[in-house]
């Protein structure tokens, strides 16, 4: 008796085990630890200036070093198409290989284990490492969009979201394994990610589109967690700026990190044994063999069918409409917002094009400032202890601008109809305040500016990526939603390379021939005063106003779309499949 009941519990255990490995809920827990790894590109700031001083460069040459760095974490397209006709575990098994080998080779460098690597050689292996997130990106956000479509707002902005917190993450637990040396630092986001990554590869998978009626609630139970550990990594940044933390106490803080990290598993185990505990009822009720059940009566007639439409009576088109049409034919005539578009008729529409000019210009902008982040906060004098706070609060504010912009959004849209494009107006409009700030270096004013330029950049991703999904369709969204973030770098290279860049050098050249000094070959060029960045960020300030009118037009444009029911399709797709 003793060993059946043993035996009874440890099926019972493996069964729940099972369910619970398997579900839809554990697999969007797993897409929050994969996209809770990929943010290192926020974190550049931090190590930028070893890359700088370990390799003599000046700032011309780091700025297009980060320019490399962005335009490979924003161009996806390569991942977008492979994920189009692969299943998201291969996607997630190349972002890994490329992850770890485009970091490490960069960790070589700085540290000297290799010989100085020629400047295209250090483009090529951030490029490498960064376009990584792409494919981490795709292979998990887009999978979790497909299977929570009526949901979409909330899910990117809540895994975008994480990708925001993934920079404080990822320095508190730097911290914890390796004190204070930055240089580690790049070893540490070449393995981490990618060992995470290989965790899930098989977890990550299209699944059957269900709609649960409490969906929504457990999204928020979601938030909250990370509302949680957005909180705890908070005060851990005000602490560590005000304190000096030990070894031991920066492991403390970093198991308090992971243990709220893992917080999630909690709600989906939760949920899972409901799910679990039903069906288990359901089947008991359906073979239970009391007599009670059995019945001997006729049963109910069942009515005869009408007479059938004739054939000729249904609407069908013509056979040689049947046929699918030659793709350079539609490529101007795309289907009406809200269907699924191709490639190229979603590339080449004026919605499109829209999105992609407002993109380049606002998003450039904030990219730029967050790029630049350390090397501002050094012109500017800001102690490193404060240059590292302004890294930390940018991942957190970015982290809230994420799920603020997708949970509001989406709740905004249901209720009042109001549209994802003009929020995102809204949101280039204030991220002007930011740049303003950082341009006329009122002291102590880079604190906001960081929490500004955070949730701003934070704030237009899921807006941009539910716009593009809602306006083209997710027949194709695995590669149009990777063409949204390729506008970005463009904006980043005029920005931040032809502009901030060269202005910052000229300055600092401008500096050291008033010294009298002559720069060496191979030393780094440093500017200091308010001086360094400010045309460039009064610049950047009238490009993203550019960005703001051009996003006003979408918004135009789009206004009758958005009043009417854009998730119709999705929800008589679920009726006819129950």
């Amino acid at each position: 008796m003793v060993m059946a009941e043993h035996s009874r519990r440890g099926g019972v255990a493996l069964s729940l085990g099972l369910e619970v490995l398997t579900s839809r809920w554990f697999m969007v827990f797993a897409c929050l630890l994969i996209m809770s790894m990929s943010g290192a590109t926020y974190i550049f700031g931090l190590y930028s200036n070893d890359i700088k001083t370990s390799l003599g460069y000046d700032q011309t040459t780091l700025n297009l070093i980060g320019f490399f760095k962005d335009l490979g974490g924003n161009i996806g397209v390569m991942s977008g198409v492979i994920n189009e006709v692969t299943p998201p575990w291969v996607v997630l098994a190349i972002g890994v290989a490329m992850n770890f080998s485009g970091y490490f080779m960069i960790w070589l460098a700085v540290t000297g284990r290799i010989a100085k690597p020629l400047v295209w050689q250090m483009c090529l292996y951030i490029c490498i490492g960064a376009n990584s997130q792409t494919f981490s990106n795709t292979g998990a956000l887009v999978t979790c969009v497909k299977n929570f479509p009526e949901s979409r707002g909330i899910v990117i902005g809540l895994l975008k979201g994480f990708t925001g917190l993934s920079g404080a993450i990822i320095s508190q637990l730097f911290h914890a394994f390796y004190g204070h040396n930055s240089k580690a630092l790049i070893l540490l986001i070449s393995w981490l990610p990618a060992a995470v990554s290989c965790v899930f590869l098989r977890t990550v998978r299209l699944m059957k589109v269900v709609r649960q009626e409490n969906e929504l609630q457990i999204f928020y139970d979601l938030l909250y967690a990370s509302l949680g550990l957005a909180g705890f990594l908070m005060i851990l940044i005000i602490l560590q700026n005000e304190l000096v933390f030990s070894r031991a106490e920066y492991a403390g803080s970093a198991s308090v990190v992971l243990i709220l990290l893992f917080a999630p598993l909690a709600i989906v185990f939760r949920e899972e044994f409901k799910i679990w505990k039903s069906k288990k009822v359901r089947g008991n009720e359906s073979n239970d063999p009391s007599p009670l059940k059995v019945t001997t009566e006729n049963p109910p007639p069942v009515e005869a069918p009408g007479p059938e439409r004739p054939p000729q009576m249904v609407a069908q088109p013509p056979k040689d409409q049947e046929k699918s049409v030659p793709w350079w034919r539609d490529v101007f005539k795309p289907p009406e917002r809200g269907q699924d578009y191709n490639i190229l008729q979603a590339l080449f529409s004026i919605d499109m094009i829209i999105l992609f000019t407002a993109i380049t210009f606002g998003v450039g902008g904030t990219l730029t400032a967050i790029d630049n982040l350390g090397q501002i906060g050094k012109a500017l004098g800001y102690p490193t202890k404060s240059i590292t706070t302004f890294v930390s609060l940018v991942s957190i504010w970015n982290y809230l601008g994420r799920v603020a912009s997708g949970f509001a959004s989406e709740i905004f849209l249901a209720k009042y109809k109001f549209p994802r494009p003009l929020m995102l107006t809204l949101v280039l409009l204030f991220s002007c305040t930011g740049h303003l700030l950082i341009a006329f270096g009122i002291p102590n004013s880079l604190y906001a500016a960081s929490v500004i330029m955070g949730f701003c950049f934070g704030a237009q991703w899921p807006l941009i990526f539910a716009i593009i999904s809602e306006l083209f369709g997710l027949k194709y969204y695995s590669t149009l939603y990777t063409l949204g973030g390729g506008a970005s770098p463009l904006g980043a290279y005029i920005l931040n390379v032809r502009i901030t860049g060269h202005l910052y050098d000229r300055e600092a050249m401008k500096q050291m021939a008033a010294l009298g000094l002559i720069r060496k070959e191979g030393e780094d060029l440093s500017c200091v005063g308010v001086q360094c960045y400010k045309l460039a960020f009064l610049i950047i300030t009238a490009t993203t106003l550019v960005g703001f009118f051009v996003s006003s037009i979408l918004v135009i444009r789009t206004r009758k779309f958005y009043k009417g029911d854009i998730y119709k399709k999705f929800r008589e797709q679920n009726t006819s499949a129950t």
